[in-house]
């Protein structure tokens, strides 16, 4: 349950309104972490904003990769809203229902590529320990990523850290878009 309640949609921000109520229309109810943000809608705006840049489909980073990277940062942020969300994107991008599951010991599975793993470790140690980020983290990213795809990729895993933080913070409720595992 979140920690803040949610008001009625009519209390929201006239420029909100509508958003919410697209989300109501398409999932059923109005996301939880809507619900949050619209308090801010400025800052709601932005965030809806930037994540339309990072959908454009001529966004420099891979969707699937970027959805895979999005579970690990849910899970060490322990969102599970992001949880459910971004499994659901990953199916729907790869299809990979068990690889959604296993996001939380991806170390320990063959079926993640190296470009995967890559992706994996960069979001664990830029959610975990992002201070000790260094040149060999970035050229490791090198072997598989432009230097425009590891920016991408860096600004992704900010935006979904803030995000999940954001939303664990809060106690943002998840929808039940997926039932991937969540005993990371």
């Amino acid at each position: 349950m979140a920690h803040i309640p949610p008001r009625p949609v009519s209390d929201y921000h006239w420029l909100i309104r509508p958003f919410l109520r697209r989300q109501r229309r398409k999932y059923g109810a109005v996301l939880a972490p809507s619900l949050l943000w619209a308090r801010l809608p400025m800052a709601f705006l932005g965030m809806l904003a930037m994540l339309g840049i990072f959908n454009r489909r001529r966004f420099p980073l891979d969707r699937r990769l970027r959805s895979l990277a999005s579970i690990r940062i849910a899970q060490l942020n322990g969102c599970h809203f992001c949880v459910d969300l971004n499994a659901y994107l990953f199916l729907a991008a790869s299809g990979e229902e068990a690889k959604a599951e296993r996001v939380a010991e991806w170390r320990q599975h063959e079926d993640f590529s190296t470009t995967e793993h890559a992706v994996l470790d960069y979001a664990e140690k830029v959610t975990t320990a992002c201070g000790e980020v260094g040149a060999a983290d970035i050229d490791a990213l090198r072997q598989h990523f432009s230097d425009d795809q590891i920016t991408a990729l860096t600004a992704w895993i900010g935006f979904q850290n803030m995000s999940a933080k954001f939303n664990a913070a809060l106690g943002a409720e998840e929808h039940g878009f997926c039932q991937a595992d969540r005993s990371y």
